[in-house]
């Protein structure tokens, strides 16, 4: 009941976002609203992955948006699962300074894969607009998008008007006008991103974005590129 309170209040939400509304109704009372302000550390996950969708899941026009986005080689030994917001100024700072060389040092060089998941901080209505729009784009240009969304995170959540700066930030991303205006009134997508939102925060415990687990190790806040690259050699070693 408490996950489809949270439903119905998003697409109330997304409503307002929708016809221009200045204030966002209820967002207070959502269950599932992760903290902006992680407390930076490094433990041990209760679990190292997140459970996926079959195969059957991920079939049709929805399941090729919800299926998961993977950044490098799906052969990579490393899994690096990263649970933010696209409101989240601290994801934005993850974006900027040491996801670069992350990719540079790991992804790129096919020891580490980095699988993002969507989860949402205030205003709701903006982190879940931003991240259907993702979604809606062609997978290939997704994490293009993404750090287009973290770059230009100051212009667009806090513009008096979002939804005119979120249809410009998406003609950057292949998405016109119809395609806008569907991707906004997709409520079974709405739906699956605040099913996985759900998942994440009750089976894993995701209490703040940024968070990743890296192969079983929870890392919360966006901590130095030397912080993750001590986590992600010891998981390297443990491969050995």
């Amino acid at each position: 009941m408490r996950n489809m309170s949270y439903i119905i209040g998003a697409i109330v939400v997304v409503g307002a976002l929708w016809f221009g509304a200045k204030e966002w109704p209820g967002e207070d009372r959502s269950p599932l609203v992760a903290t902006e302000q992680p407390a930076p550390g490094v433990e041990a996950a209760k679990e190292p992955q997140v459970a996926r969708r079959t195969p059957a899941e991920e079939q049709g026009p929805l399941g090729a948006m919800l299926a998961r986005r993977v950044m490098g080689s799906a052969d990579a030994p490393v899994t690096m699962e990263e649970f933010s917001s696209l409101t989240c100024p601290h994801c934005a700072t993850f974006h900027r300074e040491a996801l670069p060389k992350i990719k540079k040092a790991y992804i790129d060089t096919g020891k580490v894969k980095l699988i993002y998941n969507d989860f949402l901080t205030r205003p709701v209505a903006l982190a879940l607009a931003a991240a259907m729009l993702a979604r809606c784009g062609k997978p290939e240009r997704y994490f293009g998008f993404l750090e287009i969304l973290f770059r230009g995170q100051q212009s667009w959540a806090t513009s008096k008007d979002p939804r005119k700066e979120l249809e410009r930030v998406a003609r950057f991303g292949g998405i016109g006008k119809a395609e806008f205006d569907a991707c906004l009134n997709n409520e079974a997508l709405l739906k699956g991103i605040q099913e996985r939102v759900g998942e994440a925060q009750t089976r894993f415990g995701i209490e703040s974005t940024p968070t990743f687990l890296i192969d079983g190790v929870k890392v919360t806040g966006p901590l130095p590129f030397e912080d993750f690259q001590t986590v992600i050699e010891e998981a390297l070693k443990s491969k050995k």
